[in-house]
C-alpha cells in the first residue's frame, strides 16, 4: 500500500517522533452494563498489550489529571454538566424528567456507577494530550480512551457523554490558527462537525458508513455554513469497503485538504468499529489498512493527536490501537501476540493481524467512489487557501496536570 504524505527526507518515516501516551489505570473498571456494546475494558487491554510488546518503553507515559467542570463547560452547557455530576443509578428514577432532556438512562447512554468520574477521566486524557502538543514537548500525543465524538453541547448521544474531541480541539486552538479533525470511525463524527460547523478555524473530515447511526447526518452536501462553508467534508460509504478502495479516497482527499487548508495541528479519531468483524459496522478494513490512516497523517510532520472512539469487537480494538501506537512510535510488532493478562480474549488465533472477511461484498463500485471523490475534491478546491485568523485574547490553558506513570509503577499503576 502506498505510504507517505509530505515526509521529511530522513528515512521512510521522515524522522523519529516524540510520542506522549495518556492512560488512567482505572479506566478499564468503568462498566456501561453487561449487555452494552461499549466496554472500557478495551482500554486496559490495549495498555497491557503495549506493555507486553514493550512499546511503552518508546514513549513518555502519563497518567492524566481528571478534567474539571470548568474544562467541560468550555463546550458543554453548565446545566448539563451539573446534571452529569448529580446523576447516579440510585437517583435516576427521581431525575427521570431530566434524564429524558439530556438523553441519559437510555439503552445507548445508560447511567452507571462512576459515570461522571469516567467522563472527566477520558476527557482529562485528551486535554492533557492537546496541552502537551501545544507546549511543543511532543510530536504525537495519544489518548485511546477519548474520541467520544457524538456528545452534544447539552445532551449525551451514541455512548458518548462528554465530547472530549471538541474540547481537545478547542485547547489546540488556543495556540494554533487552524486544526484539521479527521474521523475514521464507522459512524459519522456528528458532534464534532456540529460544534465547528460555522467556523473556518477547524476543518472536519469524516469517512463513515451510510444508513447507520447517527441518522440523517454526514451527507456529502453537508459542507459547513457561514464562515465554515466548505470546512466540513463528509464521505459516506457503503458496506464491505476494503483497504485499497478506502485509501483510493482517503489519501487524495486528505492530501488536497492539507494542500489547501494548511492546518497547524491534526486530530485523528481512530474509531476501530470500521474494522472488519465489528458487530455495529459493516466495513472490511484490516488493522493494517486502518493504521495506514495514522501512518499517512503522521507523514505530514505536524502535531498529531490520536484519539480512540468506537470499536465493539473486544478482541480487535486492543490489537488495532496497540498496532497504531507502534506506527506512531515507528516500530514494528511481531504478529504472534505476547503472553498478556487478557490472552484468552484473543483466541482462536492469538495473532495481531486478521485477514479481511472472505466473500463479503464490497458494495462501493469504482464509479460511485470516483463520483464521491470528484465532488469532495471540487468542494475542497472552493476553500480560500489557509484563512488567516485574527487572534483574540487567549483563554487560559486547560487546568489539567499529569504524572509520569513510570514514576508510579511501584504503586502497581502500570
Amino acid at each position: 500500500m502506498e505510504t507517505g504524505g509530505n515526509s521529511l527526507p530522513s528515512g521512510a518515516d521522515g524522522k523519529k517522533r516524540e510520542v506522549s501516551y495518556y492512560y488512567d489505570p482505572l479506566i478499564g473498571n468503568y462498566h456501561y452494563g453487561s449487555d452494552h456494546s461499549m466496554k472500557p475494558l478495551r482500554i486496559a487491554m490495549t495498555h497491557d498489550l503495549l506493555h507486553k510488546y514493550r512499546v511503552l518503553n518508546n514513549m513518555q507515559v502519563f497518567k492524566p489529571t481528571k478534567a474539571t467542570s470548568d474544562d467541560l463547560c468550555q463546550f458543554h452547557s453548565d446545566e448539563y454538566i451539573r446534571f452529569l455530576k448529580r446523576i447516579t443509578p440510585d437517583n435516576a428514577r427521581e431525575l427521570a424528567g431530566l434524564c429524558k432532556i439530556y438523553n441519559i438512562n437510555t439503552n445507548d447512554c445508560p447511567v452507571f456507577d462512576g459515570l461522571y468520574d469516567y467522563c472527566i477521566s477520558y476527557t482529562g486524557g485528551s486535554l492533557s494530550a492537546a496541552a502537551r502538543l501545544n507546549e511543543g514537548s511532543s510530536d504525537i500525543a495519544i489518548n485511546w480512551s477519548g474520541g467520544l465524538h457524538h456528545a452534544k453541547c447539552s445532551a449525551a448521544s451514541g455512548f458518548c457523554y462528554v465530547n472530549d474531541a471538541v474540547l481537545a480541539i478547542t485547547e489546540l486552538l488556543k495556540h494554533r490558527q487552524r486544526v484539521l479533525y479527521v474521523d475514521i470511525d464507522v459512524h459519522h463524527g456528528d458532534g464534532v462537525e456540529e460544534a465547528f460547523y460555522q467556523t473556518d478555524r477547524v476543518m472536519t473530515v469524516s469517512f463513515h458508513q451510510r444508513k447507520i447511526f447517527p441518522y440523517n447526518t454526514g451527507f456529502i452536501n453537508h459542507i459547513g455554513s457561514d464562515q465554515g462553508k466548505y470546512h466540513a467534508v463528509n464521505v459516506r460509504l457503503d458496506e464491505g469497503i476494503t483497504d485499497d478502495t478506502y485509501h483510493s479516497l482517503f489519501k487524495p482527499i486528505i492530501s488536497k485538504v492539507m494542500e489547501v487548508y494548511r492546518p497547524e495541528a491534526l486530530v485523528l479519531q481512530c474509531g476501530a468499529d470500521s474494522l472488519a468483524r465489528d458487530p455495529l459496522g459493516s466495513f472490511n478494513l484490516t488493522i493494517k489498512g486502518h493504521a495506514e490512516c495514522v501512518n499517512f497523517l503522521r507523514s505530514f510532520n505536524l502535531p498529531l493527536l490520536l484519539l480512540g472512539g468506537g470499536g465493539y469487537c473486544i478482541r480487535n480494538v486492543p490489537r488495532c490501537w496497540a498496532y497504531e501506537t507502534a506506527v506512531a512510535v515507528g516500530v514494528e510488532l511481531q504478529n504472534d501476540l505476547p503472553s498478556n493478562d487478557f490472552y484468552a480474549y484473543f483466541g482462536p488465533h492469538y495473532t495481531l493481524h486478521d485477514p479481511p472477511i472472505k466473500g463479503l461484498e464490497n458494495r462501493n463500485s469504482t464509479r460511485s467512489l470516483e463520483k464521491i471523490k470528484t465532488r469532495v475534491l471540487d468542494n475542497i478546491s472552493k476553500l480560500e487557501h489557509a484563512p488567516s485568523v485574527q487572534f483574540q485574547e487567549r483563554p487560559p490553558d486547560a487546568s489539567v496536570d499529569v504524572q509520569l506513570l513510570t514514576q508510579l509503577r511501584t504503586s502497581g499503576l502500570d
